[in-house]
């Protein structure tokens, strides 16, 4: 597991969650695992209270099973919310590119296209937990120059279950088109073509589809049947 620094104004409730939910969908802590509040708490230096605490709210959202006399375990991939979250994700994205290509700066442009170029660095490095969190960044860019960051958020809240299965790609290298799209994304956007740029980001958020099976074929123990 990776222990991530506490910040100071953080409660421990809090930090236990970040430290879970990062360990969980950079599948740190694999589906299907047990987890013990004792060992958590010593590795993260706090007592079993926000421990328990940040499991319960896990609970909550599908992404740990507590089980009354065995204990909690991490939940394994559930297919059937995975899709849910990315419907959720493409609906949003499609409507929120075509704005972005009516806003979008040259400030943005730039920092898509600089965004690429870490991607890059990442590939080589393979590096495939920082690659997740800059192409996170890379759409975060997208919603911010349209103006609908209160959306993101909201899209980012639903894509926890989603995330694990990226997570799976771009450790398993099954991630080779993300830059490329990426890269035609920008092309669309920098051409201020709402119904190219529209086209682009549908063919990015279904390309998990091909993805998954070879995952699921690599890694049957992390998904439900």
């Amino acid at each position: 597991m990776i222990i991530l620094d506490r910040n100071s104004s953080e409660t421990a409730r809090s930090y236990a969650m970040r430290v879970l939910l990062y360990n969980i969908i950079h599948v740190e802590l694999q589906p299907g695992s047990a987890v013990s509040e004792n060992e958590l708490s010593s590795a993260l230096s706090l007592s079993r209270t926000p421990i328990r605490e940040a499991l319960i709210e896990l609970n909550r959202i599908g992404l740990v099973e507590i089980l009354p006399q065995r204990g909690s375990y991490i939940s394994k991939i559930n297919y059937a919310i995975v899709e849910e979250s990315r419907f959720v994700r493409l609906v949003m994205e499609t409507a929120v590119i075509k704005l972005a290509c009516e806003s979008i700066t040259d400030d943005y442009l730039l920092a898509l296209k600089q965004n690429i170029e870490q991607q890059k660095a990442c590939q080589t490095t393979k590096d495939g937990d920082r690659f997740l969190e800059i192409d996170n960044e890379f759409h975060r860019l997208i919603f911010e120059c349209a103006g609908k960051m209160w959306s993101y958020h909201f899209v980012e809240e639903q894509m926890v279950h989603f995330d694990r299965l990226r997570a799976l790609a771009a450790k398993s290298g099954y991630a080779k088109s993300t830059i490329p799209d990426h890269e035609d994304i920008l092309y669309a956007l920098k051409r201020k073509d709402a119904e190219m740029a529209e086209i682009f980001m549908t063919r990015h958020l279904t390309r998990y589809q091909t993805e998954k099976t070879e995952i699921m074929k690599q890694y049957p123990e992390y998904f439900t049947e």
